[in-house]
Parts: structure tokens; sequence; C-alpha cells
């Protein structure tokens, strides 16, 4: 229900946010009889969240459990101290890995979560206690009518991937689009799906089957509407209140008045940090020295406001990680009022046939490791004092079967795309250098270099193909290596790739049980951090798929029992919350 306009409300817990981690928080509170008030600063739901892949990191979740993946804790703990060095000694570590699967268990007990499977998605590195599979879960379609109304306040899937507006989820459900024109069963499932977005948007004025972030969001939310907790969009929090001993509440800013609301036990920032806080971009992104140079793919609304209202009562910020933020390459789109949109090259890179090359017209990365290292090694190879960039680029046919960035595999025509500017193009390699402003001799080295390793399947550079990571991003079916396929015969495309992010990992101070810290590291009684508000308890390094959405919600979850006065397993309970 919205909340009544009246100047003062009283709830036992505000939460600033309405992306996973929040909603999280806001359905375990109110499972356990509080009253919550959720406040979200645009005008949908959902966050980052809604625009994610829906993926989370959950180490002995109960789905790996019943199809025989049985680790004890000891096996995730290996994996992060080989991955994390120092950082893994957080406290906060171990709070996530006991209460993850607990989390995952009451989301599907208690909030009609469904979850599905990732037991093939292997971590992203073959280090110590690495595993190939088990420590995923992701959200299963859902039903948007079952939202009613709220359905229009759900933040639509990120316009520049989804298709008219019409998402589509990693696996089989992408896997049957891209072979729609290659497998009759295929064709017919691409077909239903089409007629049933159409439908959709002309009934809905949206997509009604929800998937991936958007399915997860609708489900966390569909949850909190069923248990009376309160929801207004267009509520930013301008002030947090505080008396002499506790934080007490928040100051909202609705329709150009302000509202107070008063709370009984805490305050939950959950605003979605700052990918797009230019000082804080300028201040912390190395690669980004005016804040032009940074193009993340979070929605606009994420502005570090959490972080903020925190910092402003003394809390304890940490932006001493390894990196600020979840690094991905990213590509501008023009949008119709002269601007840029974001489009994130998530998948398409460990398919066979694509290639990146750096501004000297070299190969630098293996491309199918993961968006974040593929960032990191953009990074270090570039010179200081240089703007980071580089070339996605594949061929015809390639383009044709994968598509390219924002460019649409067939049969959705090349046209608009080369006409726009977003996708260059040239008759032969030397044509596409030219378009590029790349050296033609390099650019041909390169690809001469990397079309004879595709075609033994062995790449002698990166190793592209070698670790169970890459070969599950890739393609099975095509070549011996189901990541690396030549760039064979023009025309060729290419993309310009430029520093982006999913989000950031640098935040507010956090304990154990979510509370915000001060500079002595005592919590701030009665106020909580969660999600990219709160910083990562992966240090700053990007280990797996889902280290943002995993740990997000286990701390939401943590938070809504701490404030409910529930014990939380593997956390002493000697002190208040």
């Amino acid at each position: 229900m919205a909340i009544p306009r009246s100047p003062t409300l009283t709830c036992d817990v505000l939460i600033i946010g309405s992306g996973a981690s929040g909603l999280t928080a806001a359905v375990t509170s109110a499972y356990h009889g509080l009253d919550v008030i959720v406040a979200e600063k645009a005008p949908v739901l959902g966050g980052t969240s809604a625009w994610s892949g829906g993926w989370l990191w959950i180490p002995r979740n109960h789905l790996a459990v019943k199809a025989g993946i049985v680790e004890n804790i000891d096996g995730p703990r290996r994996y992060l101290r080989s991955e994390l060095g120092n950082r893994a000694s957080d406290p906060r570590l171990d709070a996530f890995l006991h209460n993850g699967p607990e989390m995952a268990r009451f989301m599907a007990d208690h909030a009609a979560m469904e979850w599905i499977d990732g037991n093939q998605i292997p971590d992203f590195h073959q280090t110590a206690g690495s595993l190939d599979g088990g420590r995923s879960l992701s959200v299963a379609p859902f039903n948007g009518r079952k939202l009613g109304a709220w359905a229009k306040k759900l933040r639509p899937p990120l316009d520049v991937v989804s298709v008219a507006g019409m998402g589509i989820a990693s696996g089989p459900d992408m896997a049957h689009f891209l072979n729609a024109t290659r497998k009759v069963g295929s064709m017919f499932y691409a077909a239903k799906r089409f007629l049933q977005h159409g439908r959709d948007i002309a009934l809905h004025g949206r997509s009604m089957h929800l998937v991936n972030g958007n399915a997860l969001v609708a489900r966390l939310l569909r949850a909190a509407l069923d248990l009376d907790v309160r929801i207004e969009c267009n509520a930013p929090a301008t002030r947090l209140l505080r008396d002499a001993d506790r934080v007490t509440g928040a100051i909202l800013s609705m329709d150009g008045t302000d509202m107070t609301v008063h709370t009984k036990l805490g305050v939950v920032l959950a605003a979605g940090g700052f990918p797009h806080d230019t000082g804080r971009i300028v201040r912390y992104f190395d690669h980004a020295p005016t804040g032009t140079e940074h193009h993340s793919a979070a929605p606009k609304s994420n502005t570090g406001d959490g972080i903020t209202l925190g910092e402003t009562i003394g809390a304890a910020t940490d932006f001493a990680l390894a990196q600020p933020g979840g690094w991905a390459p990213v590509s501008r789109v023009p949008d119709s009022k002269g601007g840029f949109r974001t489009f994130p090259h998530l998948v398409e890179r460990a398919r066979p046939g694509f290639i990146a090359l750096d501004a000297n017209g070299k190969r630098f990365v293996n491309e199918a490791d993961s968006y974040h290292d593929f960032m990191l090694a953009l990074f270090e190879q570039t010179p200081k004092g240089h703007t980071p960039h580089c070339w996605l680029i594949c061929d015809h046919k390639t383009q044709r079967r994968f598509g390219l960035g924002w460019s649409k595999p067939f049969p959705l025509p090349l046209r608009p795309y080369i006409s726009c500017g977003y996708l260059k193009t040239g008759q032969t390699l030397r044509d596409l250098a030219l378009s590029c402003d790349l050296p033609a001799s390099e650019v041909e080295a390169s690809i001469l270099r990397f079309n004879a390793f595709a075609a033994k399947g062995r790449d002698l550079d990166f190793n592209r193909g070698a670790s169970a990571y890459n070969r599950v991003q890739g393609w099975a079916g095509l070549g011996p290596n189901p990541s690396l396929g030549p760039i064979a015969k023009g025309p060729f495309y290419a993309v310009k790739i430029v520093p982006g992010s999913l989000g950031t990992f640098a935040g507010l101070k956090t304990d154990p049980q979510g509370r915000v810290v001060d500079a002595n590291g005592a919590p701030i009684p009665g106020l909580f951090a969660v999600g990219n508000d709160a910083a990562s308890i992966m240090g700053g390094k990007y280990p797996s798929g889902g280290i943002t959405l995993g740990p997000g919600m286990t701390f939401g979850y943590i938070i809504g029992r701490t404030l409910a006065g529930l014990p939380i397993t593997g956390i002493s309970q000697k002190q208040d919350a």
C-alpha cells in the first residue's frame, strides 16, 4: 500500500532503496512481525538488481546439496582465502557463508522464491578451493500479472540489452533465440515468446514474462506486499535523524514536501552505491580523472546517497579496496536525444569468433574471462595518461550468429547499427582498421595469429577456453574449443569498448550483523547498510558471478533477523542491535 500523506510517520524499520538486498531486509523483517517502510528515490522499483542477471553466489545452497554437490564450509573458505588474501580475515565472510544457505531456504519457504540451480556454473578462477559448479543460484521466470498494478512500478529490463523490452534469460532461453533460425523447436519457442510479448505490450504496456533480475525483484516485491510492507517511489531520503543514542529515522522528500519517518528499531541504507557519483569517481577511479571516462551500466539514480547519509552522522567508510568497483566492458549506444546509453558486454566476448584488440591493434586479454578481469587487463595495458579503450571485433557470420553488443543477430537488420555509428565495418580487415583508427598491419597480424590458434583449438597467448568458466561461457559444438573460433570472412565489424561497471564495491563499513560502524569500529545504533552501500565483503575482488546479490541478500536476511531480535547463525549476540 502507498504511504498515507501525513507529515509524520512511525514504523519499526525504514529501508532506503528497493533493490534485492533492501527488499530482502524488508521481507525478513516483516515476516517476523515488524512494521516496515521501503522508500525508493526513483519512480520505479528494483534499482540495479532489476537490470542484473539475477545470479547469486551462495555456496552450500540447498539445490546444490539436493543434486549431490555437498561441501563443508571450509571449501568456500579456502577459495576465498586464495582469492582475497588478507581480506579473507573479514569476519563478515563467515557470517555470509553460514547464513547464505539459510537465506535461500527462507526465501523459498516463506517468500515464494522459486530458485533455479547454477550447478553447471564454475567459479571465475581455478584456484585453491574453487568448484566447477554448485555455488550459484538464480530465479525462475515470474508472471508479472501477479503484481497487479505494482507491475507498472517495477523497473523495466535494460532497454539496450532486451529485445524491444523483452528480457531474455541466460541458458536455455537465450539458446533458443540464438538457434531460432537453425532449429524448428527453437523457432517455435522464440515465436511464442514474441507473440506473448506483443500481447503483454498491448495489454499492459510492458513484458509480463519476467526473467533474470526483473523476476528476482518482482518475487521479492510480491512477498513484501503480501506482508504489508509499505512502499513508496519518488521518495529520496535527504537526512538521517539521530538523538544522543541512536539513529531514529529519516526525512523523505515527497511531492516537494518533507516527510518525517520515525523508526523504533532502525534505518537500513540500501541505495545502490555510487556508480554515478562524479565526485567519488574522480577521487577513487584511477581511469576516470575527470569523471567522464567511466560509464556505469547501473541506473542513473545511484549517486551515493546512502553512503553520504551515513557519512553525515559519522559512519566510517572503506575505500581502500583492491578495486572500488565491479568493472565491466561497455559500449556507448547513441540515443535519439543526442546522448548515449550503456551496453554491458557480459556474454558475447566468450563466444567463438570474437577478438579484443587494444588501441595499438594488439590482443591483450583472454576475451572469455570475467568482465571484471577483462577490464583489469585493459587498465594494465593502457599507458598512464591515456583513456582506456579497445575494440571487440568479429566477422559477418559471427555477428549474424550471436550479435555484437547492441547490434542484434539475424534476422534483425544491421543497417541501423551501422548508420548511427555504433557498429564500425569494413569489407577487409584493413578497411575495418581504418574505420577504427587502428594500425592495419597490427590488426591483420593479430587476427592471423588468433585464427591459427582457433584452428588448433588452443590459445597459446592467453589460454582462452582452458578454464571451466571459459568453456561454459563459450558455445559447445563450434570448433574444437567452445570459446575459440576464427575471424575469417568479411565484412568485418567492431564496437568500441570503454570502461564501465555493474556497480561499486567501496562503501560504508559494517559488522557481521550489517550494522554501520563509526571510525572506532563501534556500531552506530539503529543504522544498517546492505548491498552496494556497504563495503563489499570481497574486499574489491571478484571471485565469482553473483558476489554482489548473494552477500547482499544474505545480509538483508541477517539484518532483518537482527532487527527482529532473533539469533544469527555463526554470530555472537552479546551486543544489542
